[in-house]
């Protein structure tokens, strides 16, 4: 038999099988399916354009939810004066072992160090004391997009990269009441995005007072499970409560004509959902995504040989992407340098989550062959109604993704009362445990010791149940999840 050239290997080939090797299975995906690349610096990545245009259709998503929910979009500096971070000592406990700090600048050593922002709270609040003087200047709302920095140890592309893309939102606000609502109505929103447009379930709720964030009352949280059956923090939302606005004396005057500390919320998500969004839906085959945030939702193939059947075919291919209009993302693979069968493999490594096979025997049909990159099903459809067919082919698509990941966080999601247990199935398999749990420190610490589990979230969909902690015995007033995670 005649060898195929290496342009003819399915390019799927070089992903190490999820059973075989998750991790190596998580790297090749996101590096063969050219999402990002190794840097230069030890722990950076570069996105590439294919992981770019799915952060810019996260972002473009997001955007517009928050500026329909009231918030505005602004920019602060990258770098902070050390002294800064230094009047929140919680915050700055918090992230001392992750700063980096500038200590030159044009050839000459600063009078003061400044640290590359691993969040902006410092740095917005000296802002926030200039611009709120009255009632009447709350609520504010702020949103920025940008970049931090966080010196990690252990890197890994998306999910823990010394610098990564995110957005965070500040706002300030006249009582705690309504701090709490804007906390809470962020969470909705996130929670609400990773369902309808990520198509990934997650638990919300409020983060253990060892796991919230440095410098916050209380902290919310969106939890994913991931294929490995592992944890996913997507994102969270923080009451800061008046912490920040004392540290920086941020007051306002009152309706009563009377001087007090604002009320505070910060909260962000980051490009580590790209990575969620592999590690929820993908297969050994490469890429599956969800249609809504898919750069191309839609890949025209044309099949044809000779110069006759190569313009019937492409005048079919153009009059389909003609009819399926500006509001869904479609592209004609039109390259003559690759077989069909390549371009097959290819997109599907690329996740286009429909397919659209163009041949001369399907067009003397009158038909086109669609194809769902989620279960690999194909089908004929008729070429009159092939866009209508298309739109209905990427929302089942959609719905399907959800539905699937769903039923997979269900089935490894347990009720337990029994610690053996517990350890035995997360050694065998892991999954999210809901436990009872007495709230004291000393437990949730023995149960990382023993497990490696922390306690991701205490759902707030969680009804109020009577039981007894599942480490000490201890009254436990309802249950809360925890897993191991990344």
């Amino acid at each position: 038999t005649q060898s195929k050239s290496p342009d003819e290997e399915p390019m799927a080939r070089r992903i190490t099988p999820r059973s075989e090797d998750y991790n190596q299975w998580y790297v090749d995906v996101v590096l063969q399916a050219k999402l990002a690349d190794y840097a230069p610096v030890k722990g950076c990545m570069v996105i590439r354009p294919n992981g770019y245009a799915l952060w810019e259709n996260i972002q473009q998503a997001l955007d517009a939810m928050f500026k329909a929910t009231g918030h505005v979009n602004a920019y602060f500096p990258l770098l902070i004066p050390e002294s800064y971070l230094k009047k929140e000592e919680e915050h700055i406990e918090g992230f001392k072992p992750e700063l980096a700090v500038v200590t030159h600048g044009g050839g000459k050593e600063l009078e003061e160090p400044l640290v590359i922002r691993p969040t902006s709270e410092t740095i917005i609040w000296p802002m926030f004391k200039k611009w709120i003087q009255s009632y009447r200047d709350l609520p504010l709302l702020i949103n920025q997009w940008a970049n931090v920095v966080r010196w990690e140890m252990r890197t890994r592309l998306f999910l823990r990269t010394l610098e990564f893309l995110w957005q965070e939102g500040h706002t300030a606000h006249a009582t705690f009441e309504e701090a709490e609502e804007e906390a809470l109505t962020i969470l909705e929103l996130y929670r609400s995005f990773a369902q309808e447009w990520m198509a990934m379930p997650v638990v919300t709720g409020l983060k253990t007072e060892r796991e919230r964030f440095a410098g916050a009352v209380k902290t919310y949280t969106i939890e994913a499970m991931m294929q490995d059956r592992r944890a996913l923090q997507a994102g969270t939302s923080h009451n800061l409560g008046q912490n920040f606005a004392r540290a920086f004396d941020v007051t306002f005057q009152n309706e009563r004509g009377d001087l007090e500390h604002v009320w505070a919320t910060s909260w962000g998500v980051s490009t580590r959902l790209i990575g969620a969004l592999v590690m929820v839906h993908s297969d050994d085959q490469g890429l599956v995504l969800p249609p809504k945030l898919a750069p191309n939702q839609v890949v025209v193939v044309p099949i044809f040989k000779g110069e006759a059947e190569r313009t019937r075919v492409l005048e079919a291919a153009e009059a389909l992407r003609s009819a399926l209009g500006d509001d869904v993302r479609c592209h004609v693979d039109s390259r003559e340098e690759h077989t069909p069968g390549w371009k097959f493999n290819e997109w599907e490594l690329l996740g286009v989550p429909v397919r659209v096979e163009v041949g001369p025997r399907d067009l003397e049909r009158r038909e086109v062959v669609l194809a769902r990159r989620d279960t690999g099903e194909k089908a004929s459809v008729p070429q009159e109604g092939a866009a209508q067919a298309v739109r209905d082919l990427l929302e089942s698509v959609q719905a399907n993704l959800l539905s699937s990941a769903l039923a997979f966080r269900d089935q490894h999601t347990h009720l337990l009362d029994d610690f053996d247990k517990l350890k035995e199935i997360n050694e065998a398999a892991g999954g999210f445990f809901s436990i009872h749990w007495c709230g004291a420190e000393p437990c949730e610490d023995r149960l990382q010791e023993e497990t490696k589990c922390t306690i991701r979230a205490i759902p707030l969909d969680g009804e109020a149940e009577a039981g007894r902690c599942i480490l000490c015995g201890e009254d436990s007033e309802r249950r809360v999840v925890a897993a191991r995670a990344y």
